[in-house]
């Protein structure tokens, strides 16, 4: 007795395998999230994520001329403020000066076909490292904190960047940026919302770079639950309804049956974010011996593209021809 069905016969050869594959997603998929820091001059490495820096503008221009000769589609920028210019507000975030606007004005210069977006939050900028102005019982005050992010993302606009992204997971926060664009005459901006963001252990390395640590409690009054599968889902409904030209899932591998399900219940296009401690899990595994880097790299990010991710915002993006290329 012999089987009538031999699946094997589609995988017999590299040639046939290729042939009937999703093939791994090309550079111009892919979105390099990295971090400007105010100065002249500074690359500082980020221990806790192998191969990413803080840069100054002058260095970044360095590393995006590298990331854009490779046909990366996108970078991502995140800026955070010295110490000395936190306050409670985190105006430093849409400060028409501030390093993230001036770098998105060198970027679009320098490389003028490249789309540039920008990450819109203030933890990285308040004093107490929450993603808005607290109340007097220590919460965050989700009405002034739509009203500044609408200002971080105008000054982003404004200063040429194709691509807003608002990451505070604030209620409204997508109707009030739009409106906030559409009032300044910066109608063409595109918005992607961080619609689906998790209260995610996969943060850590990320903080570090970011220096955006909560001073106290954590996030997980504004940031979705991911026990809660149903409201999970609402929140990118609610943002499509608001607005938003681009969803987001965030983390990214954990949560491959919410981007799934994401995937059947809109048209938008949909952006998986590859985090920080995605990245360095690999990493660390790697530098163990437990498993080949670019084997789980592919295997990963492969993942995501066929589960229904447009965009791939991820860390790799700045190691793709090393990564991706045979």
């Amino acid at each position: 007795m012999f089987p009538e069905v031999r699946l094997r016969r589609l995988r017999q050869s590299e040639g046939i395998r290729k042939m009937l594959n999703t093939p791994l997603p090309g550079p111009e998929k892919f979105m390099w999230p990295t971090f400007v820091i105010d100065g002249e001059g500074k690359r500082e490495a980020i221990d806790s994520m192998p191969g990413q820096n803080r840069l100054s503008i002058d260095e970044l221009l360095k590393d995006v001329e590298a990331v854009a000769n490779a046909g990366i589609g996108s970078v991502l920028l995140f800026g955070l403020a010295e110490d000395s210019e936190k306050d409670f507000q985190g105006s430093e975030a849409y400060n028409e000066n501030g390093t993230v606007q001036r770098a998105i004005k060198a970027v679009k210069k320098e490389f003028p076909d490249l789309v540039v977006a920008a990450d819109a939050c203030v933890c990285a900028y308040t004093d107490h490292g929450h993603c808005g102005p607290l109340t007097d019982a220590g919460n965050v005050d989700n009405d002034a904190a739509i009203e500044n992010l609408a200002k971080i993302c105008v000054s982003q606009a404004a200063a040429g960047a194709d691509i807003v992204a608002p990451s505070a997971m604030m209620d409204g926060q997508v109707l009030a940026i739009r409106e906030g664009l559409d009032d300044a005459g910066l109608t063409d901006a595109i918005l992607m919302s961080y619609s689906t963001k998790f209260a995610s252990a996969m943060y850590g390395p990320f903080r570090d770079a970011e220096k955006s640590q909560p001073g106290k409690g954590d996030r997980k009054g504004y940031q979705a639950s991911y026990g809660d599968l149903r409201t999970a889902l609402r929140e990118s409904e609610l943002d499509e309804l608001e607005g938003a030209d681009m969803l987001m899932i965030k983390p990214s591998i954990f949560y491959l049956d919410i981007l799934a399900k994401m995937r059947e219940a809109t048209d938008l296009p949909i952006a998986a974010y590859n985090v920080s401690g995605e990245y360095s899990m690999l990493h660390a595994t790697a530098q163990r011996g437990w498993g080949d880097l670019k084997a789980m790299v592919q295997e990963s990010t492969l993942a995501l593209t066929r589960a229904g991710a447009d965009i791939l915002i991820s860390y790799w993006a700045n190691q793709y021809d090393e990564l991706f290329k045979d």
